[in-house]
């Protein structure tokens, strides 16, 4: 099993799927490492040298921000948006939609699941 960035990428699975389980990583990301070392997008990981593995780990650590460090950067992102106390960082605090979408329906992903108001008897 191939361990890069702190991930063990599974290794029956095409170079290009299994570098997107890492954390920061998509298919475009994975697109551009493999064709800047040159691997074949239908090679699978188990096929790869340690060399190969080695190289890929190098160009992962030296061109992107990955796992932990872009956790990290994006909690603290959001922190100064919410210690800055603007609009989007009260969003935050409050728990509800960032980006403008309506609250009166929906939201459900952001504010939970829905709670019952009692005392709307006749």
């Amino acid at each position: 099993m191939a361990r890069i960035a702190g991930v063990n990428i599974p290794t029956n699975k095409r170079v290009i799927i299994a570098l997107t389980y890492i954390h920061g990583i998509g298919p475009k990301s994975a697109k551009d490492i493999a064709d800047k070392l040159g691997i074949d997008h239908t090679r699978r990981v188990q096929d790869l040298t340690d060399q190969e593995v080695l190289h890929i780990r190098e160009t992962i650590d030296a061109e992107y921000t990955v796992e932990g460090d872009l956790r990290r950067e994006t909690a603290m992102n959001i922190k100064r948006l919410m210690d800055l106390a603007c609009y989007r960082g009260l969003r935050h605090r409050k728990g509800l939609p960032v980006r403008g979408q309506r609250t009166h329906t929906n939201a459900r992903t952001r504010k939970g699941k829905a709670k019952p108001i009692a005392g709307k008897k006749k």
